[in-house]
């Protein structure tokens, strides 16, 4: 789940080396916390969150199919 979360935020981005994507699992929720650089944060948000908000539904279909809960925070 983590690499198809990477692979979408490189494709964002245009610094792909300052990506940090840190993974803290529970027993029935995965949150995921994406740090990028400032400059690459409006990006990964987009215009009235439609971005992120796009991300978070992607990643909330894959973790249904394993029985999970997801939950995303982008830090810049």
């Amino acid at each position: 789940m983590k690499d198809i979360l990477e692979t979408i935020i490189k494709n964002l981005v245009s610094d792909k080396e300052n990506i940090s994507i840190h993974e803290v699992e529970g027993e029935k929720s995965v949150i995921f916390e994406v740090k990028v650089t400032q400059s690459d944060m409006g990006k990964v948000i987009g215009k009235e969150g439609r971005v992120a908000k796009a991300i978070r539904t992607i990643m909330k279909s894959i973790a249904a199919k394993e029985g999970k809960r997801v939950s995303i925070e982008f830090i810049g």
